[in-house]
C-alpha cells in the first residue's frame, strides 16, 4: 500500500505523520467574526433529528388509519376529507404533518444550498426563493385545513 506524499505547499511530510494536510473547504468572511456566532446549525441538525422522528410518527399513523383501518383509498373522496376536517384532532394532526414537512425540507434544502451554491449571490437568491416558497405552501395550507367549507355551492 503506497503512502500519498504529496502536501500542501509549506508543509512538510514526515514518517511520523504520513496523513496529507485538507485545506478548509471555505474561509471565514470578515463580517462574520466568531464572537458573533450563534449555534443556529446546531439548533437546526438537532430540528432536523426531532422533526424527522415526529414525522415518521405521524405519517406512518396516518397512513395505518387511512389505509388499514379506514378501508383503503377507494373510501377517499371530498365527503371523507369533509368529515374528517370537521374534528379538530385531524385539523392539527394533517397541520402538524404539513408544517413539520415543510419546515424539515427547508431546513434540509437550506443545507444543501449551502453546501454547494458557491457565489454569495447565488446562495441569497436560492435561499430567498426557498424562504418564500416555504412559508406560502404553509401559509396557504394552514388556511386551507382551518377554512374548509364543506358546503361548496
Amino acid at each position: 500500500m503506497a503512502i500519498d506524499t504529496t502536501r500542501a505547499a509549506g508543509s512538510e511530510f514526515s514518517p511520523d505523520n504520513p496523513a496529507p494536510l485538507i485545506e478548509p473547504p471555505r474561509t471565514r468572511t470578515p463580517h462574520s467574526p466568531r464572537a458573533t456566532r450563534t449555534n443556529f446549525e446546531l439548533y437546526g441538525w438537532l430540528f432536523m433529528r426531532l422533526s424527522g422522528i415526529v414525522l415518521v410518527i405521524l405519517v406512518l399513523g396516518h397512513l395505518l388509519i387511512q389505509l388499514v383501518l379506514d378501508g383503503g383509498v377507494s373510501k377517499i373522496s371530498f365527503a371523507f376529507v369533509a368529515g374528517r376536517w370537521a374534528s379538530p384532532f385531524w385539523q392539527v394532526w394533517d397541520l402538524a404533518m404539513l408544517w413539520l414537512a415543510m419546515l424539515h425540507g427547508g431546513n434540509g434544502l437550506r443545507t444543501i444550498i449551502n453546501d454547494y451554491a458557491q457565489n454569495d449571490d447565488t446562495r441569497f437568491w436560492l435561499k430567498a426563493l426557498l424562504y418564500t416558497a416555504t412559508v406560502f405552501t404553509v401559509l396557504l395550507g394552514t388556511l386551507v385545513i382551518f377554512t374548509f367549507d364543506p358546503n361548496i355551492r
